[in-house]
């Protein structure tokens, strides 16, 4: 018979005059250090590869909640909240996920409700799509009212606010958007078919956003990152395929 033994030293002052100190709340062994005093984890979890944080990042930009993720992954949900905070801190902005603008380019405009924590704190995603390359050219978290609708007018790029946009009968659009070119009308004249098929696609994809559900975010931060997240890969994607 072959044995093995380990012998366990402090982290912090490398003896090994340690005891075992309960677990964690991951189910860890901890240790206390008589020398120094110190309390700390037996064995530190392997760390993650960039690969592996990618895969992580992919899977929760699908439909699965924190929970899920840290089910399949073994992650905890405060890591994984930290992960996607540095994947948004370091992925570029709408603007420069999109393609070259055309002269004939359209823009249609639409907001899609959603909640944060309850169900009576609305929050409207107002966004601009571009019918030819279906990016979305700028999107707005708030209420319904005139100054998110300013605000998304403001997130248009400067190239694409010369192109003519569509949108429903809200009368914020019409208080915003230049009358010389945008036009109002109706789901049946199809000038905004687009616009709604995302809106079908964001419910679909992204589970904070269906209308009876489980998944839904906490705080106005990590709704916003999420969204943020999901669009951005949405038209990387398209960029890529065009």
């Amino acid at each position: 018979m072959i044995q093995k033994t380990i012998t366990y030293e402090c982290r912090h002052c490398r003896s090994t005059n340690i005891v075992k100190n309960g677990h964690n709340a991951q189910g860890q062994q901890q240790y206390w250090c008589k020398d120094c005093g110190k309390r700390a984890v037996l064995e530190l979890m392997p760390r993650y590869t960039e690969e592996k944080k990618e895969q992580i990042i992919a899977d929760y930009y699908e439909r699965p909640s924190m929970r899920g993720v840290e089910r399949v992954f073994w992650r905890e949900p405060l890591h994984l909240g930290c992960l996607a905070q540095k994947k948004g801190d370091t992925s570029p902005s709408v603007k420069d996920t999109l393609l070259p603008v055309q002269p004939d380019d359209r823009l249609e405009l639409d907001e899609i409700w959603s909640f944060v924590l309850k169900k009576v704190n609305k929050r409207w995603l107002w966004i601009a799509i571009c019918r030819r390359t279906r990016q979305v050219v700028a999107f707005v978290i708030g209420d319904r009212s005139e100054k998110d609708c300013r605000k998304l007018w403001d997130r248009i790029p400067e190239e694409y606010k010369q192109c003519c946009t569509f949108s429903d009968f809200w009368e914020a659009y019409e208080k915003v958007f230049p009358k010389e070119t945008h036009r109002s009308a109706g789901k049946e004249s199809g000038e905004t078919n687009h616009v709604e098929r995302w809106n079908n696609t964001c419910r679909q994809s992204n589970a904070r956003y269906v209308r009876k559900t489980l998944s839904f975010s906490k705080s106005d931060f990590y709704h916003e990152l999420v969204t943020r997240l999901y669009i951005f890969r949405y038209n990387l994607k398209l960029s890529l395929a065009i």
